[in-house]
This record gives structure tokens, sequence and C-alpha cells, in this order.
């Protein structure tokens, strides 16, 4: 496809006798927004890591933005990528605004444009603070300011809402949301799955170094065998039923037709936490 901005074929990287990532096929297209998902060790870390080019794939050919990574050729500093790591640190006696200037410059961008980035992360008002005055949360809005220098094409954002406050993780999911319209794609990888579910496109499922699952919401409660749970209440009494998420409209409609005065209906889908731990307990069980 001509929208894709990244794609890894047979992916694997090996340390020792482990895979870190196992034969990973992955495609991200303009305008998506992925959450990668899965617990400490799963391979989501190395997974961006080997997009960027800061580690070297065992097997496998990675093309990101047109530029093959591999064998040496990293591509970190491509001013068409935005790159926010788990865990940002920045020298704490410079200022935010030397801080931007130093990775405009290093992404052979103009400064010009910083000022509006920290206006538009909320840190306008901070820009000639030293680092060591900030707080976590304005630590993580700086990460995102400099990964959006250079308006890149494909944002690879590890853990991007720790230490933000609900007002702030809102304001982060809107400049997302903005910039996936604009066709840039974002990936995401996260732990805090009840958060992404209306806030992602696609949800990839990694698993000890394997892709377990990868689709959309409605996808993944399609291929689960977890049950939708419907509630009717008729006010002379409560009515619950279980059903497949393909069979939920045929279940609801004849729910509503029994006999009785109708009060209230709740029909609970199978949360990303539910689908996450469905796919890992048939992984573990193949």
């Amino acid at each position: 496809m001509t929208d894709v901005t990244a794609s890894l074929k047979s992916v694997s990287k090996r340390y020792a006798s482990e895979y870190a990532v196992n034969q990973v096929d992955l495609a991200l297209h303009a305008g998506e927004r992925i959450a990668l998902v899965g617990h400490n060790g799963a391979g989501k870390s190395t997974l961006v890591k080997l997009m960027l080019g800061l580690v070297q794939p065992t097997a496998g050919t990675i093309e990101v933005l047109g530029v093959s990574v591999g064998r040496g050729r990293g591509i970190a500093a491509h001013a068409g990528i935005g790159y926010l790591p788990e865990s940002v640190v920045f020298p704490p006696a410079l200022t935010a605004e030397e801080v931007m200037a130093f990775y405009a410059r290093l992404k052979r961008c103009p400064v010009s444009g910083n000022a509006e980035l920290l206006e538009r992360v909320g840190l306008a008002h901070a820009a000639s603070r030293r680092i060591s005055s900030y707080s976590k949360g304005m630590r993580q809005r700086l990460g995102l300011a400099q990964a959006l220098i250079g308006a890149p094409q494909l944002m690879l954002l590890d853990e991007p809402t720790t230490g933000l406050d609900p007002a702030l993780r809102r304001t982060f999911y809107e400049i997302l949301e903005e910039l996936a319209r604009g066709g840039v794609t974002v990936l995401l990888s996260s732990h805090a799955l009840a958060e992404l579910e209306a806030r992602t496109d696609r949800i990839v499922v990694m698993n000890r170094g394997h892709k377990v699952a990868d689709g959309s919401l409605a996808e993944l409660r399609a291929q689960a065998d977890c049950p939708t749970r419907i509630r009717v209440d008729f006010g002379h009494g409560v009515r619950e039923f279980t059903c497949d998420e393909k069979d939920k409209a045929a279940v609801l409609k004849r729910a509503l037709a029994l006999p009785g005065e109708l009060r209230d209906v709740e029909v609970a889908s199978p949360s990303l936490d539910d689908l996450y731990a469905h796919f890992l307990r048939r992984e573990a069980a193949e």
C-alpha cells in the first residue's frame, strides 16, 4: 500500500538464547492510531527501538518512511519521526527552550516553531525555567513537545501518559487525534488499556515477543469468544442475557420484545482488558 509509513517483515531480535521479538509482521499506515499493548517483557519497547534503528534485528527486514532500517543504519534522528521514550530524561540545568533548540538542531529543523510547540503542550509559561524545577508531568509534556519537532509523519510513543493528570491526558489524546486527522501515523505503547479503547483505531497485542492479535476493537471482539452481557430492567424484574458479540443485535431485539414496562437497558461488550486477557490465555494454551 502507498500509505504504509512503516513495515516489518518476519522481524526477530534475539539476546543470547532469548527472543525479545520473534517473527513479527507489522504494517503501519498513514492516519492510524495504533496501540501496542502487552505486559513488561512482551517486546513492545524492543519493537519501537528496532523501528528507530537503535537496536539491530537478528532477522527480518524493516522499512520506515521509505528508508531501510538495520545493518547499522539508524534513523532515530530522522525529521519525519517523533519519538517519546518511556523514561524521559533531560539535562536538569537546561531550560525547556534550550532542550527544544538542541533537538531542533539534531533534526535539522528551524527553532522558530519551538515556542508554538511548548504552547501546544501547556509549557509556554515555564519555557525559561530549568528542567530541575519541573514535575514528572511537565517533563513528560516537554518530551511530547520535542517529539513534535519537524511535523513528523510517524510518532512512536512509549508509555506517553505516565505522570499526566486526567486533564492533561485528555489534552494529550486530543493532540494525537489531531495528528492522525492530518495523516500522521501514531504508534503508542501503553499499559493503560481502559483509556485506549475509544482513542485508538487499531490494537496490536504482544506476548513474549510474538504478535498475538492485531485489529480494531470490533475486530478483536469478533475474533475472541468473550461474551457480551445484556441487562434489561422491566420494572417488575431484571433479565440478563449473554451472547457472542456478533449476535448482540438479535438478542437485544428479542429481549426488548418481552412483555413488561422497559426501564433501562445495559449492553456490556468485552472490554480491552477482557480481550487482552483472552488472547494471552489463548497464546498460553497454544
